[in-house]
């Protein structure tokens, strides 16, 4: 048998190198460890306070090289042509600059964001189609995005869902065309935020005021409440698969007025009460799939705010009818004045309805047309707080501007020209809120909110003007019903 010897010296060198691995292998094993925690995905990511050198320098390029256009300038482009819904290719060096309205974080939108015009009073918003979830992340609410177009399409994603939205490419069926997602190629290159963030102030409406203009627009509405019928439901109905809307309501005079309220199955808030009270909504104008009805869309379950006690319309037996005047048997004492043109205010009746009608259109033209239809002498002292109710009809108006004026005047004299007496106009708001008829008669009356005659005194008079904007609107509007109520 042969035995090893061994000495001291390399006992020692052979615990040494057991130190030395057990090191190494200690040192590498806290490596792997920071690597692998540093590969692990946050959803929680914290808004980026600066902007990469690159995508500053990009963003730098872009302003020296390409021409700056507006959000009405690009839907313009799609617009052109909209009649076949082939959406538009954009060749040139241009731009839009937006702020970001829309915020994905709660999961009620997906792959998408709005961008606004302006962060307070922005007149118009555009949609972004985007391959990119988590989009919150980099584009936040409120920051300031430059959309380099070169290279993208405007279009819609769903053919006549009206949303003009800017798309990485384009695809075709038997419909039409519609735009795609911006892919990461395309976002890198045409996507580029600033290092602003502006805060979003909403914007004031009613649902009443509320067109097409505004989608993608963060707004607020006040005043509102869930229906009556939804008290203890949830903002997501489990028996549906992808959407869900639940009615908001809100009192305007004697009657509710409505708009949906749409959450998504993958919002986190879905599985929230509603609210019982009756408070204020901040939320996006959106579409439903289809396009064919606005609704509203939230950002963050907070945005709803409803602790007062809910409101009830007004009861019209708690008012009473202080003038009244229907038109039946003519103009019954009413005076109409022309100031231009000769087309005229004209008493009429159709299927039992009697009516006064206004209307810029000849028969083969449009006319200029203003007219005035004055009423009798009123006593506003014998009241007080007078609020006045219109019933009105319309046919081939579109969403231009209304030829139908109200005022009140307490020094004008009866028969004499009206543009020598001061008026006071009242009512635009309610009576522009009114339902749009783009067809043929349909003798469907709509009755105005409240209109507010307090400031009247005197022995006055009311009057109502069909102005055609020299020519520029012919829509007829026939006047059924005036009444003035006091408490």
């Amino acid at each position: 048998m042969k035995c090893r010897t061994f000495t001291n010296s390399k006992i020692k060198n052979k615990y040494a190198m057991k130190r030395t691995n057990k090191f190494l292998t200690l040192i590498l094993t806290m490596v792997a460890a920071i690597a692998i925690t540093s590969c692990v995905q946050d959803d929680d990511y914290t808004i980026p306070s600066s902007l990469g050198q690159d995508e500053n320098e990009a963003l730098t390029a872009m302003l020296a090289n390409a021409t700056e256009v507006d959000m009405a300038y690009v839907k313009a482009l799609y617009n052109e042509q909209g009649a076949e819904t082939v959406p538009f290719y954009v060749e040139n060096d241009v731009y839009v600059k937006g702020y970001v309205s829309s915020s994905d974080k709660s999961g009620n939108f997906f792959k998408e964001f709005f961008l606004q015009d302006a962060p307070s009073n922005p007149t118009g918003a555009l949609k972004i189609t985007i391959d990119q979830v988590d989009t919150y992340n980099q584009y936040n609410q409120g920051r300031e995005v430059y959309i380099s177009l070169k290279g993208l399409h405007i279009g819609e994603e769903r053919v006549g869902n009206g949303i003009i939205t800017i798309g990485g490419d384009t695809e075709f069926d038997q419909y039409g065309g519609t735009v795609l997602r911006i892919n990461e190629n395309q976002i890198r290159d045409n996507i580029l935020r600033s290092d602003v963030t502006e805060e979003i102030i909403p914007l004031e409406v009613t649902f009443a005021t509320l067109t097409d203009a505004q989608v993608g627009v963060f707004v607020q509405v006040n005043d509102v409440q869930f229906a009556d019928n939804l008290i203890g439901e949830r903002y997501f109905d489990a028996v549906q698969v992808y959407d869900t809307q639940r009615t908001l309501q809100a009192c305007d005079g004697f009657t509710y007025s409505n708009m949906s309220l749409e959450t998504s199955s993958f919002a986190t808030f879905k599985e929230y009460l509603l609210p019982e009270g009756n408070g204020s909504v901040k939320a996006i104008v959106n579409k439903t799939f289809d396009g064919s009805t606005r609704i509203l869309a939230l950002n963050a379950a907070e945005d709803v705010v409803m602790e007062a006690a809910r409101c009830s319309p007004l009861d019209l037996d708690a008012f009473e009818v202080v003038f009244e005047e229907d038109f039946v048997g003519g103009l019954n004492g009413w005076d109409v004045i022309n100031t231009e043109g000769a087309q005229s205010w004209y008493a009429a009746s159709f299927g039992g309805d009697s009516y006064i009608r206004g209307s810029g259109y000849d028969g083969s033209n449009a006319v200029t047309m203003v007219s005035w239809l004055i009423s009798p002498a009123f006593d506003f002292d014998a009241q007080e707080d007078e609020k006045m109710v219109l019933e009105i009809a319309d046919a081939f108006s579109d969403a231009g501007e209304e030829p139908l004026k109200a005022y009140y005047s307490s020094d004008y004299v009866a028969g004499s020209d009206p543009s020598t007496a001061t008026w006071v106009e009242v009512g635009a708001a309610q009576i522009e809120a009114l339902p749009i008829n783009g067809g043929f008669f349909d003798n469907v009356y709509d009755a105005t909110n409240f209109i507010d005659l307090s400031a009247a005194t005197g022995n006055g008079f009311i009057a109502f003007v069909y102005d055609s904007n020299d020519a520029a609107i012919s829509s007829t509007r026939d006047l059924g019903n005036v009444k003035i109520l006091a408490p």
